[in-house]
């Protein structure tokens, strides 16, 4: 079977794409970031949930913040990145749930009354996010970075004061700099994920 996506576009989106380690000092322009996001916000999710939340760092002051709770082997290549996004999970997503769910808006009360319940269900759903739009970069012609060597505590006190959001990941984003990539991992065959019962 073959796929709806030509070969270009898939060496593009995945064959090809790697997470990229060291980027060129070409800018990323808010045009083309809400141009990702305008693509990836239509993914699926579970009651039509959008828990992501989006804190472009693009100043010195804002980079220093956020290098300090970076792990040490990220702190070079977040510093050097043209953009960095830190994806956040929203707890609180179910204050929308009435406008983004219309014809189901007590979904908000009668399945998310609980933070625990909430802060879960913006967990996944959040990640789920965070992988659309990590494609998305990817669909613009960037290369993402994307990490989770860092300490959350830290950044979720420094960005998120409020205690309502929870950080995902952070990305490093822009064109790809000069030995961006390491070598492809393997990855598991087809009939070492897939079973059929």
């Amino acid at each position: 079977m073959t796929l709806a996506l030509d070969a270009a576009a898939q060496d593009l989106l995945f064959r090809e794409a790697r997470t990229a380690n060291t980027f060129s000092d070409e800018p990323v322009s808010d045009e083309q970031v809400q141009a990702i996001y305008d693509l990836v916000k239509f993914g699926p999710t579970a009651f039509n949930q959008q828990p992501l939340r989006i804190v472009l760092v693009r100043s010195e002051e804002g980079r220093a913040r956020l290098v300090q709770h970076m792990a040490d082997g990220n702190k070079a290549k977040t510093s050097s990145a043209p953009l960095v996004a830190i994806l956040a999970a929203d707890n609180e997503f179910h204050e929308e749930l009435p406008t983004q769910l219309p014809h189901f808006p007590q979904a908000k009360d009668m399945f998310f009354s609980e933070r625990s319940v909430r802060e879960s269900s913006a967990t996944l759903n959040g990640a789920l996010q965070a992988a659309y739009f990590i494609i998305g970069v990817r669909a613009a012609g960037l290369a993402a970075g994307p990490m989770t060597g860092y300490d959350a505590a830290g950044i979720n006190k420094e960005f998120f004061a409020d205690g309502e959001h929870s950080v995902l990941a952070v990305v490093n984003i822009g064109k790809p700099g000069e030995d961006a990539w390491f070598p492809r991992s393997p990855r598991l065959a087809y009939d070492e994920v897939v079973t059929t019962v």
